[in-house]
């Protein structure tokens, strides 16, 4: 009896509570997730879905020694600015967790994040850092350039794509995605109707059975073109003829289809083999006038509207000469570097992904880009290598993953120190680590936050980092 009353009956170091006990709080601010913080009787609890001055009812759904977690039931009294959700399942999936709140309060959310990183880990003379506004979009819906569903069969028979609800691996079918290129979703959801009517096997995560995991969808918002992804569970994807003659016959803005094979129950969406079934093995987009050849696995930004606006940032910050020579780390398909190439003598980028670097060169090919060249390797074992050849970087351009700088490349700009250096970060808080170190050689002039993703507690920052 004792040993049942433990497990249904969990204690806190500081406060006795149950699972799903309803508590009341009065929400104090939003968390780095986008989420309501607020306190049960002194304990810290985060509630999704709830803003800042709310008084709402929530059910216990995780009890840790630090602190609690539930799930939002009612608002007792409302934020003056809530909105309506534009997707009703805007509190159940990832990616949409700020749909409820007014646009320019999201905005001056995400300043204030990028504040807290810094207040947090105290980079130089962070107190005076020149934090800018974050410059928003005019609409801030229908951005997102890419679709990554996962595929299921529900208990009634019907195929279902859409993300995972928060905190678990149960599908939310998405017939409708405000943050969506409408194309995107056209496609998807057409895609998903033929699945439906092939009887195409979709996986089944409990017994690692099925065939068809994940669609994946990315439109080029200025050429229209369209490619298409099937990630399956084995090499064999069934019906694969009948499916692709429809998508010919019905979707005519698809012009590459692609198969990834993931076996397995790895957590990863992609697999290591992927190949063409139709079309081109490529999509084409334009950035600032210049054409980028995307293979299915690139690095492209989410955001096709504002990524002209996030370069122009950049190239701003560096304030190039003609005689430069610039590094663009972590260079993806060569966009941020090429972009600039007209500014400076010459541009050397590194990617670690070798197709990567393929696909950067050949968009340099292409777009007659004579001064650009594209290494595959780390920034930090190539630069001391160009270094002892006698090739010295003016300015640096780097846009690393949400980790942050490997920790051998902050030690590799310090020893070479260029002169002109700018971050383009897509996480506050390893940006505001990784200046703790920066900054033993080099100055902070501004911090300039982008919203590359509205309705999401991301923001995207363009550091200017000046020489001492």
């Amino acid at each position: 009896m004792k040993k049942q009353r433990n497990q249904s009956h969990q204690r806190s170091t500081d406060v006795q509570v149950q699972l799903h006990q309803r508590v009341t709080v009065t929400i104090k601010r939003l968390g780095i997730n986008g989420e309501g913080v607020g306190y049960y009787r002194r304990k810290l609890i985060f509630i999704p879905g709830a803003l800042p001055t709310e008084v709402v009812q929530a059910d216990i759904s995780e009890i840790k020694p630090r602190y609690l977690r539930g799930t939002l039931q009612q608002i007792d009294k409302k934020s003056q600015f809530r909105i309506a959700p534009r997707d009703a399942y805007a509190n159940e999936v990832g990616g949409l967790e700020l749909e409820v709140l007014d646009y320019p309060q999201q905005l001056k959310f995400k300043r204030d994040l990028v504040k807290q990183a810094l207040s947090r880990f105290h980079p130089r003379g962070f107190e005076k850092y020149d934090v800018r506004p974050v410059i928003g979009m005019q609409d801030p819906y229908e951005y997102r350039n890419k679709a990554q569903f996962q595929i299921r069969t529900d208990e009634d028979g019907r195929i279902i794509a859409g993300l995972y609800k928060e905190g678990t691996h149960e599908v939310v079918d998405m017939e409708t995605c405000a943050v969506q290129d409408p194309l995107t979703m056209k496609v998807m959801r057409a895609v998903v109707r033929m699945v439906e009517d092939l009887q195409i096997p979709t996986y089944d995560e409990e017994s690692n059975t099925g065939i068809l995991k994940t669609i994946v969808v990315r439109a080029a918002r200025n050429t229209d073109q369209v490619q298409l992804v099937f990630i399956t569970h084995s090499k064999k994807l069934l019906k694969q003829h009948q499916l692709i003659w429809r998508i010919a016959e019905e979707l005519p803005e698809v012009t590459s289809i692609m198969h990834n094979v993931n076996p397995g129950t790895s957590p990863l969406i992609w697999g290591e083999q992927t190949m063409r079934l139709a079309g081109s093995p490529t999509i084409t987009e334009k950035i600032k006038g210049l054409s980028f050849s995307l293979s299915a696995r690139a690095f492209l930004q989410l955001n096709s509207i504002m990524t002209p606006k996030l370069y122009d940032l950049a190239g701003q910050a560096l304030e190039l000469a003609s005689t430069d020579r610039l590094v663009d780390a972590y260079a993806g398909v060569g966009t941020i570097g090429l972009t600039l190439a007209n500014q400076v003598a010459e541009v050397r980028g590194m990617e670690t992904i070798p197709e990567a670097v393929e696909d950067a060169n050949q968009n340099a090919a292409t777009n007659r880009i004579e001064n650009a060249h594209y290494f595959t390797g780390k920034a930090e074992e190539l630069l001391p290598e160009w270094e002892q050849a006698g090739w010295y970087p003016d300015a640096l351009v780097v846009d690393p993953p949400r980790v942050g700088l490997d920790q051998k490349l902050i030690d590799t700009i310090l020893a070479t120190r260029p002169r002109k250096f700018v971050y383009v970060s897509c996480n506050q808080s390893t940006l505001a680590q990784d200046l703790v170190q920066l900054t033993k050689e080099y100055t902070v002039d501004y911090l300039q936050p982008v919203d590359m993703l509205p309705q999401t507690a991301h923001v995207e920052i363009v550091v200017k980092l000046t020489l001492k």
